[in-house]
C-alpha cells in the first residue's frame, strides 16, 4: 500500500461496488464496517493483499473503501481492482455474508425462512409470508438492528429494510393500517418508516388514504419516536373519506 496515513487510525470502514454491474438480489452495494475486531481484520487483509493490479488510480478502480478515523475524517480512499474476499458480498467468508446470515437467524420465528432467502440472495415472493400477520412485519421493520446498529450490520441494513418493505408493498394500504395499532411500538416505528418511505408514497392518491384515527396515530408517533417523517406523513398520508 506504500507509505501514507496511519491507517491504525481508522475506526470505520466504508466500502461501495463501484464496478457498475446490478448487485445480485438481496446483496448490498454499499456497506459500513464498525466493529472494532472487524476494522482491524479488514486492515490485515488490506496489508497483504495482492489482486491483480493491487491498488489502483482511482479513475480505473472499481470497489471502493474509504477508511475514518474517530473524528470522522477520511484517513484514506482506496480503490482496488477486485475486493478482498473478505470485503466481497458475495463471499461466503465475508463480513457482509456473516452479517446476512445473523440478521436472518434474529428475525422473528414466522419469517426466518423468508429472511433466510434474502440474506442468500434469492428473495422469496412476498406471497410466501402472506399467513404472517402485517403487523408482525411492522414489527420487523421497525426493531432496532441487533449488535451496535450500523457499525457491525452495516452489510445487512439494505436487506434489514427491503425484506419486511417487500412484503408491506404487497398489501393493501388499508391491511397496513389496520394493523399499526396491534404492532407495539416497534411495529409503530415501522409503520411510520412504511408510510413515510416512497415505497407508500408512489401509491396513487387514491391508495394513500386511511382511517383518520389510524392517521392521527402514526403522526403522534412520529413527532415522538421519528420527528424527520413527520412532515411526509402529513402531506402523503391521506385521511379517509366518510
Amino acid at each position: 500500500m506504500g507509505a501514507g496515513p496511519d491507517l491504525t487510525r481508522t475506526v470505520r470502514i466504508a466500502v461501495s461496488d463501484r464496478t457498475g454491474r446490478a448487485a445480485p438480489p438481496g446483496h448490498p452495494e454499499a456497506y459500513e464496517i464498525g466493529d472494532p475486531g472487524e476494522v482491524r481484520e479488514v486492515l490485515s487483509g488490506l496489508a497483504g493483499w495482492t489482486g491483480p493490479e493491487d491498488f489502483v488510480c482511482m479513475c480505473r478502480g472499481s470497489h471502493g473503501l474509504t477508511l475514518y478515523d474517530a473524528a470522522g475524517r477520511a484517513v484514506r480512499t482506496l480503490d482496488v481492482h477486485e475486493a478482498p474476499p473478505l470485503l466481497d458480498p458475495a463471499a461466503p467468508g465475508s463480513i457482509p455474508a456473516r452479517h446476512r446470515t445473523a440478521w436472518a437467524a434474529a428475525a422473528p420465528g414466522p419469517l426466518r425462512g423468508y429472511a433466510d432467502g434474502w440474506a442468500y440472495g434469492r428473495p422469496p415472493a412476498p406471497g410466501a409470508v402472506a399467513d404472517v400477520p402485517l403487523e408482525l412485519v411492522l414489527a420487523w421493520l421497525g426493531a432496532p438492528p441487533p449488535g451496535d446498529g450500523a457499525g457491525t450490520w452495516g452489510a445487512a441494513r439494505r436487506i434489514a429494510r427491503l425484506a419486511p418493505l417487500a412484503v408491506l408493498d404487497a398489501a393493501p394500504t388499508a391491511d397496513v393500517a389496520r394493523a399499526a395499532p396491534r404492532a407495539g411500538t416497534a411495529g409503530l416505528d415501522g409503520a411510520v418508516e412504511f408510510f413515510a418511505s416512497e415505497h407508500f408514497t408512489a401509491r396513487h392518491p387514491k391508495k394513500r388514504r386511511v382511517a383518520a384515527d389510524v392517521r392521527d396515530l402514526l403522526v403522534r408517533h412520529a413527532r415522538t419516536s421519528r420527528p424527520q417523517h413527520v412532515a411526509v406523513l402529513e402531506r402523503r398520508l391521506l385521511r379517509a373519506r366518510g
